[in-house]
């Protein structure tokens, strides 16, 4: 039990009122010497040191293993210069310390062996402090942060949106149609209540944990929401623990992105859910976007992770498009719209992380 002293000293440790580095900088809205850029799943299996681990180790075992889990994660950053890292782990770990049998099968992906079929599944369900099930990765975050400290890098914590987590614990893995979850959303309002507040529950102590461990800033991955529900469904099913949420994360002191895929059609109500910063995807022009949310908001994007397959010549057309989109406002961070591809040739990476550096310094 941390006392009221402890718990407020993550925050006190990360206050500054104006952060020097350009990503932290940005997460307020502040100007900053450039552009910053980093790119979701930059810790991945495009690069070679990274396949060479996994060649080695499960998923399971690179995520629970501090010193691989904190390699990987500092594999892009010295390779690339990036403006951030992002520790390298997954958003499902969580539920194998609630009781669900997680495993990730090769050529097949993240799969739970005994799904929610049941209410009485979902109140079984455990809801443990993040040290019982994820002290490797905070672990990890102490390792990277002391490296990177230092050099002025800032890390970022992440965790799994509720309705994100909620669907692969009922479906048992990925989905097209998410029918068994939004059935359970529908027949069972009271147990639908009890299973996303356990959930906010567990991930928000997980983030809180990795803010005190040394995350700079906190990212919220809501991955599938947007391809399982409409506005109307969101608004009633989704936002109220969305908004418990980042009410809760408030309390670790650090910038906290909101990133979601596929809601561009109710943006705005993704947006008063809270988060200092969007993450958006790649579906709709970043102004557009930017303006549904307010130009006070920082947003981070939206570069679509399939041009970076693509030539220079295309790339830079496109790069260039979404930085006259931003126009030089502060508060916009560098990204994909989606997690980067395995294809993706390091060459295209490497310039476009000095093209943004360069270009808008």
């Amino acid at each position: 039990m941390h006392s009221a002293v402890e718990k407020e000293q993550p925050a006190a440790a990360h206050a500054q009122a104006e952060p020097t580095a350009a990503f932290l900088r940005a997460c307020k809205g502040l100007p900053a010497s450039h552009t910053p850029i980093w790119l979701m799943r930059q810790a991945g299996r495009y690069m070679a040191e990274y396949r060479a681990i996994r060649a080695q180790y499960s998923m399971l075992e690179t995520v629970h293993t501090p010193e691989l889990a904190a390699e990987i994660t500092l594999q892009p950053v010295r390779t690339f210069g990036f403006d951030a890292a992002i520790i390298f782990s997954d958003i499902l770990p969580p539920l194998a310390s609630m009781g669900l049998e997680l495993d990730f099968v090769r050529g097949e992906g993240p799969v739970i062996y005994n799904p929610l079929t049941t209410t009485r599944d979902i109140d079984m369900l455990a809801t443990p402090p993040a040290e019982a099930g994820m002290s490797g990765t905070l672990g990890a975050i102490k390792l990277v942060a002391a490296e990177l400290a230092p050099k002025n890098i800032p890390l970022i914590g992440f965790a799994g949106a509720p309705f994100t987590l909620a669907s692969y614990a009922v479906e048992g893995g990925s989905s097209k149609q998410f029918a068994k979850v939004k059935a359970l959303m529908y027949s069972e309002p009271a147990a639908w209540k009890r299973l996303m507040t356990k959930l906010v529950t567990v991930q928000a102590d997980y983030l809180l944990k990795q803010a005190q461990a040394g995350a700079a800033a906190l990212q919220v991955f809501d991955s599938w929401v947007g391809q399982a529900l409409g506005k109307l469904d969101y608004q009633r099913f989704v936002a109220p623990y969305n908004r418990m949420l980042f009410a809760m994360l408030k309390r670790a002191g650090v910038p906290v992105i909101h990133f979601s895929m596929g809601t561009s059609s109710y943006i705005e109500d993704v947006a008063a859910c809270g988060g200092d910063v969007m993450g958006v995807d790649w579906r709709m022009p970043l102004d557009w976007t930017w303006a549904q949310i307010g130009y006070d908001r920082p947003i981070q994007g939206n570069l679509d992770p399939v041009a970076l397959l693509a030539p220079w010549r295309e790339l830079k057309h496109q790069v260039d498009d979404l930085l006259a989109r931003a126009g030089g406002r502060p508060g916009h961070i560098f990204n994909v719209g989606q997690g980067i591809l395995p294809t993706t040739p390091l060459d295209n990476v490497r310039r476009l992380v000095s093209y943004i550096q360069e270009r808008t310094a």
